[in-house]
C-alpha cells in the first residue's frame, strides 16, 4: 500500500466534513430508491437509476478524485471507473429505461434486500462496533465500497437482468475494495469481496429463467 492505515482513516475524517450534511440527504435518496423498488413501473425505474448514478459519480469525484487521490495516485483510475459506472447507470436506466427494479420473492431478490439494508445500516454499525467513529466512518452512498454494495443489492432488485456492462464495475470494485478491506482492517467491508461473485452467481442463475427477459418495462 502506498499510504498507512492512519493516512486512509484521515482520508475519510476530512472528506465527511468537507461534504457534511451531504451524508444526510444521501441516505434519504438511498431509502427512496430501496421502497421505489418493490413499486415496479417505468417512472420509479428511472428515478432508482438516477439516485444510484448520483451516489456514483458523487463518490469518484468527490472522494476518489478530489481527497483519496492525495495519498493513492490510483484513484485517479479509481473515479474514472465511478464516473463510467454513473454514465453507464444515467444512459441504460435513467434514460433508455432498462433497468427494471421490483421485488420477485427469489432468492436473489432477498439477497438484495439483505445487500441494501447491511450498506445502509448494518455497515456503519459494524464500522462504530470496532473503532470506526465518525467522522473517520466510511459513510453510505457517499464512499465506495458501502455504494457498491448498495448497487449490487439494488441489481439483484430487478426482475429482468441487468445488462453485464452494468455489473462490471461494481464486481471489480468488490475484488479491488474487499481486498484492500483485509489489509487496511475495515472489517465492515469484508463482505464486500464475496457480494460480487455472490450477485454474479444469483443473476446467473436468474437469467436462465426464461420468464426473466431483458426490455423496458411498458
Amino acid at each position: 500500500m502506498p499510504f498507512t492505515v492512519e493516512q486512509f482513516v484521515a482520508v475519510f475524517a476530512n472528506y465527511n466534513a468537507a461534504i457534511w450534511p451531504v451524508q444526510i440527504a444521501v441516505y434519504v435518496l438511498g431509502a427512496i430508491a430501496f421502497t421505489l423498488a418493490f413499486r415496479g413501473s417505468a417512472r420509479t425505474d428511472r428515478a432508482i437509476a438516477a439516485i444510484l448514478s448520483v451516489m456514483w459519480a458523487f463518490t469518484g469525484i468527490g472522494y476518489h478524485l478530489t481527497f483519496f487521490a492525495a495519498i493513492n495516485k490510483a484513484a485517479y483510475g479509481f473515479g474514472t471507473l465511478f464516473l463510467i459506472e454513473a454514465a453507464a447507470l444515467t444512459y441504460t436506466g435513467a434514460y433508455r429505461g432498462r433497468l427494471n427494479f421490483g421485488f420477485r420473492g427469489d432468492a436473489a431478490a432477498w439477497v438484495g434486500v439483505f445487500f441494501a439494508i447491511y450498506a445502509a445500516i448494518l455497515y456503519p454499525l459494524i464500522g462504530i462496533a470496532t473503532g470506526h467513529l465518525y467522522p473517520e466512518l466510511p459513510m453510505f452512498g457517499v464512499t465506495p465500497c458501502p455504494v457498491t454494495i448498495f448497487t449490487l443489492g439494488m441489481l439483484l432488485l430487478t426482475v429482468r437482468p441487468p445488462s453485464g456492462y452494468l455489473l462490471a464495475i461494481p464486481l471489480l470494485w468488490s475484488l479491488i475494495g474487499g481486498s484492500a478491506a483485509i489489509l487496511l482492517q475495515i472489517p465492515q467491508d469484508w463482505l464486500l469481496l464475496a457480494s460480487g461473485a455472490v450477485t454474479a452467481l444469483l443473476l446467473l442463475v436468474r437469467g436462465s429463467d426464461p420468464v426473466a427477459e431483458a426490455g423496458p418495462r411498458a
